[in-house]
This record gives structure tokens, sequence and C-alpha cells, in this order.
């Protein structure tokens, strides 16, 4: 028997309200780069004295197919077809496409691991370009020259205050952010424009003839590395993909083409000014040159800066609600250890998880510290995401094949995007050294410790010790009228992580029978089953021909938090409704009528057992695996027991083979 809970719906509709939202929530990091990414082009090619109208003219042609071919065609276009049930994401994709072959979940942790790592240097990068923007204001630069360490102190201050509200949710501060970005988008738009009518010829730069001969030619002192600047134009791409699910995907296309043409028109003003600025020795002469805010009229350079500087905030949110949503999914399949989930806002969309923010804040503050400069952080941005772009565009050609498209241009659009994707993810390498190495560092952290973990889950599953339930019915019914054995609990409660058909874990039976014979009315054996759905809220109920034994499997979507307690208050209600489980009046109760018994649930803790024989790289798995869940949280909180009754039982988990013992006995004799 099947029954669903009440479930959230999560498809959204096209309205005004969504497409500002989506304005808020998916362009954030795509919406700020303009405010580095001229300006790393001309840093790295020798500053402004050294570029010539053709370099220019081709770096904007460069950006703007970038933005063609990877963000509207793979993304808006493709990528927003691969929904699951209305979310998206790499782990989303993963759960559409993982029947295909087990192998699958390479990529996705790999692409998984280093979005992770994108999001800790999103917030750095943009708060940092952006105060940096206050040198263009006389009254500051006279008080502060280039003194870096005021840019630092102010960037730190405010990733504090970002990372520190994060407990209190942001529900109210959340729904002005889609007007917010809308004006920042139109501002970009109108200041581009600007400085684009005064030289209206910069419109060749649309030509991809100019973005291909900028490659070869002898004026890009960067060569074919050069694309890995040109990439930052696009970083926040994912993000139209990994969004999906807050705003839904009508109204990303239908909010798109604004934001593309703002997008646009300011790269092509910031082309303008440039080609007009050229040789004047003033302008020349400015330390870390900044297109975006040099061609901004003087009197609106400190709005510009306060806009700018929102507008990084909201982007740095976005990509720190992202890493939450996306470390919740890897936790519910079981690709990270389990942490504590806190859902302060009005829907379960919107979490925080305390530990991440933690960490998240203490390494945006070390790279601010680190790196003191945009421009040097920079060099570690955009390599990380490349790698996600490549692991999405590799699940992307599974789902095609799987959605019946014919399998030649499955191959030719995956060998496309691939290509396309794989030269950028080469010229970033080159940032390496400059800084690439630490968002790889990020990255690889993050990977090692799914990889520890999936690689423990199959180990287990691969040795996995279970009984039937079914074999042991007799002895449960004559335990639970033992006169001679006293009351453990009316209902005893076992979270069984391995369920399958009827079979549990030995350590389960050992523990109602052996450790200490547990009399109780009712025996539950309850399994969570995390589904490919982000939304499911499902049971299914197995009581073997009794009414003392309840076999309970709860299908919970990746995005649902498990709050076992409270379904079981629903399903004891279902069945003693439905005559299946007898009533359990209680005599002392502060509840009139009551007729639900107490609960006890049991948890096993699990401790590597020193006679199990295990190949040495296994074992060591083994041990870092239940090392990391000891400084994890505690599965109380995580199955929402906190207020329950809880006990703990350790026993020792015994994988593949027990080593044998070889005593000899001496004989009374020989000790004589």
């Amino acid at each position: 028997m099947t029954k669903q809970f009440k479930a959230s719906n999560n498809h959204r509709k096209l309205t005004a309200a969504g497409v500002l939202v989506a304005m808020g929530v998916v362009y954030g990091d795509i919406g700020t780069s303009p405010l580095y990414v001229m300006k790393a082009i001309v840093g790295d090619n020798g500053g402004l004295s050294a570029v010539s109208e053709n370099f220019i003219i081709g770096a904007v042609s460069l950006i703007f197919w970038t933005l063609t071919i990877l963000t509207t065609v793979k993304y808006v276009m493709i990528a927003l077809n691969a929904d699951n049930h209305g979310e998206g994401g790499i782990f989303s994709l993963y759960t559409l496409v993982r029947k295909s072959g087990k192998y699958l979940i390479i990529p996705a942790m790999i692409g998984g691991a280093a979005l992770l790592a994108d999001g800790v240097l999103t917030p750095a990068v943009t708060v940092t370009t952006a105060i940096e923007g206050l040198r263009g204001i006389p009254l500051f630069f006279d008080k502060f020259g280039m003194n870096q360490n005021i840019i630092v102190w102010i960037t730190l201050v405010i990733i504090l205050i970002l990372f520190s509200v994060q407990r209190f949710g942001t529900d109210a501060v959340g729904k002005a952010f889609g007007p917010i970005m809308f004006l920042w988008f139109s501002f970009l738009g109108l200041m581009g424009l600007i400085n684009f009518s005064q030289d209206w010829t910069v419109i060749r730069a649309l030509n991809p003839y100019y973005a291909i001969e900028l490659l070869f030619s002898s004026e890009n002192h960067l060569g074919i590395f050069i694309l890995g600047n040109v990439f930052l134009a696009t970083t926040g791409a994912e993000a139209l993909y990994s969004d999906l699910g807050h705003v839904g995907k009508k109204n990303i296309r239908f909010s798109w083409p604004y934001v593309k043409i703002c997008l646009l028109l300011n790269y092509l003003g910031q082309a303008a000014w440039i080609l007009e600025s050229k040789g004047n020795p003033a302008i020349e002469g400015i330390e870390s040159l900044n297109p975006f805010f040099q061609m901004i009229p003087e009197s609106f350079t400190l709005f510009s800066v306060i806009f700018a500087t929102l507008a990084a905030v909201i982007a740095s949110q976005a990509l720190i609600s992202g890493s939450f949503t996306l470390v919740s999914e890897a936790i519910k399949l079981k690709l990270l250890p389990r942490m504590r989930i806190i859902y302060p806002g009005t829907n379960i969309g919107q979490m925080y998880i305390p530990v991440l923010n933690l960490i998240l804040w203490l390494a945006c503050s070390a790279i601010v510290i680190g790196f003191r400069t945009s421009s040097h952080m920079e060099a570690a941005y955009g390599l990380s995401i490349t790698v996600t772009m490549l692991m999405t565009t590799v699940l992307l050609m599974f789902f095609l094949k799987q959605r019946g498209m014919p399998k030649l241009f499955v191959y030719l659009i995956t060998l496309f995007f691939a290509s396309i994707e794989t030269v950028f993810f080469v010229s970033s390498i080159a940032k390496f050294f400059h800084g690439g190495y630490v968002a790889v560092g990020i990255a690889l952290l993050i990977l090692a410790i799914m990889t520890i973990w999936e690689w423990g889950n199959l180990i287990k599953e691969k040795t996995s010790d279970t009984v039937p339930i079914r074999d042991y019915i007799d002895q449960l019914d004559r335990l639970r009228d033992d006169q001679g054995i006293p009351y453990y609990q009316t209902n005893v409660v076992f979270m069984t992580p391995d369920l399958i058909s009827d079979e549990i874990g030995r350590a389960v039976m050992y523990s109602i029978l052996d450790k200490r014979p547990k009399r109780a009315k009712v025996y539950w054996f309850v399994n969570v089953e995390v589904t490919d759905e982000p939304f499911t809220k499902e049971y299914s109920i197995d009581m073997m021909g009794t009414d003392f034994i309840v076999q309970v499997q709860l299908y919970l979507g990746f995005r649902v938090s498990q709050e076992v307690n409270v379904y079981l208050r629903q399903i004891v209600h279902d069945l003693m409704k439905e005559g299946r489980l007898p009533k359990q009046p209680q005599k002392y109760t502060i509840t009139p009528g009551r007729e639900v018994g107490d609960f006890q649930f049991i948890l096993i803790r699990e401790e590597l057992s020193k006679v199990t024989e295990l190949k040495k790289w296994d074992r060591q798995v083994m041990q870092m695996k239940l090392a990391i869940k000891k400084m994890t949280i505690l599965p109380e909180n995580w199955f929402g027991l906190e207020y329950s009754d809880v006990k703990y039982e350790s026993v020792p988990l015994i994988i593949g083979t027990t080593r044998k013992t070889h005593l000899i006995e001496r004989k009374h004799e020989e000790l004589e």
C-alpha cells in the first residue's frame, strides 16, 4: 500500500512577479560580470596604451558569441528542458540520467564540487571589484589614494554582514532583489548606450570574424589564453539552470533577452569608451583601470559604486543560497555527510546550513585577505565553473539520448559544446599558478569528501549483512507476550539504513532479541528512500500479516526535509483508522482520550570492527568515513527526532570476511 503525503507544487507560470524574481535570483552572477571582464582583458594585455581598436572589437565579439553559444543556446534553449519536476542543477540532472550507468555519479560529483568552489570565490571577487570603484570618487581618492587596506576592510565587513544575516532568512530582502536587479540591468544598458552612442561603429563586434581574428592576432599577447578572461562574462550561466526550481523555465526564457541586451550594450559602451580614451595620458596612467567605472559620468560615480555593491551582494546571496541547496541535495543523494539544516523562511526552498555558512565565510574572507585585489582574485575565478559546465554537458548527452533524440545529433551537439568548453578550460588552466590553484584546491577537497562517502557506501552495500524479518515473527510475537520481561516501550522504532524487501540489518534484530530483549506492543522498521523527484512525499506499509510489526518505507524527494516523527504520527493514525493497528489507550496522559502509546527511536551507531578483513584502501576509506560521520550532525537531528525519546546503541560494523583467530590451548600438565 502506498499513500501520498501533501506535497509542494513547484511548477511556475509566466508572470510579471516571476520575471522579477528571476532577475533577482538567477542573474546576479552574470549581471556583475561587466564590473571586471573588460578590466581583466585590457589589464592582462598590457593596459589601455597597449590595446588596439581591432583588439577591443575582437574582445567584445568574443564576449558576445560566448554569451550566445554557452548561455543562450546551451542553457536557455537546451538545459532548461532537462527539468526534474521543475527542479534544475547538476544533481537534479544526475537523478534524471543515473539509470543510464553507475559511472555517471563521477561527472555529477566533479561538477557539484566545482560549483561549490565557485560559490566561495564569487562573493570575494564581486564585492571587492565593486568597492574598488570608490577610487573613482575624488574625495575618497584624495584621502586614501591607492591604499588597498581600506578596500579590504570594507569588503570584509560587507562579507561578514552578508553571511551573518543568512540565519535569519532572506524572505523580506529577497522580495526586493528582483526590482533592484531589474534597475541594475537597466542602469547597465543605459550607461552602455550613452557611451555606445558616441561610436556606433563598435556594433561590428557582433560579427564573429573579429572574434576569430583576435584569437590568432599578434596584438593578442595572451593568444588562446585570452579566453580565460572572456569566460568570466558567462560564469553565471550555470545559475540559469541551477535556479530553475526557484522561478521556472518560462520566466527565465522570457527575462533573458532583456538581460542579454543590457549586458551587450554595456560591453559595447565600454569598448566605445576605451577607443575614445586611447592616447589620453591622464587616463592611461590610472593604476588598475576599470573601464566600467571610468565610463560613468563623474556625478554618478558614488551612485554607481553603491549600486554595484548592492548588485554584488545580491549575486553573492544567490550563490550562497545555491550552495545551501546544492549541499542539501548532495546529502540526500548520500554524496555528503549529514549536516544540520534550518528553514528560516516560509518555504522549503529557503534553507540555512550553519556549518556550511561558517566554512564559506571563512574561505571568502581568507581569499580577500590573501589576494587583496580583484585583479589577483580574477586569476582564481572561472577555472572551476568551466569544469562544472563540462560535466553538465556530459550528463546532458545522456538526457538527450533518453529523450529519444537521434544519436548523431546528440553526439554532434555534445562534441560542439564540449570542444568549446574544453578550449575555455585549457585557457583557464593558465591561471592555475596565478591563483587558480585556490579554486582547484577547494574543489578537490569537496570532491575528496564526496568520494570517501560514495566509496564507503559502495563497500557497505557490497557486503551488507541482512536477515529476513519474517524469520523472526514468531520470536517477536512470543517476546511481546512474555510477562516475565517488563515492557521496554509501547512502540519501538528502528531507523534502518538498509531495507531490502523484508530484510533488515542483522544488527537491528540483534538489538531486539540478543543485546537486551525489547518487549513492545509494536515493532516499527522505518527506512527513508530519497527519490529522483524533488518533492515526493509518499510511504508504503508492510505489516506481514500481523498487527505488531510495521515496516515503513518513506519515499521523500531530495529536497524534502526528513521529519520522520511528523510522518509517523500521520501513519499511526491512518493505520488505526483503517483498523490495521490496535489502538493504544493511555491510562496516564495530559491528552484526554489519547489512543497512541509512547515511542522510542533506536539509532544504531556503527564502529568498524577490528576483526573485519578488508583491503587496505577499503579499510582506510571506511575509517575516514566513520571519523567524518562523528563530526557531523546527529542522526536524531537529521530525522527530526530532537524532541523524541531516542536511544543510541553501538554495534560493530563487520564488513567482508571476519578474521579467524588461531589460539592454541595449553594443557594443564604444560602449565606445571
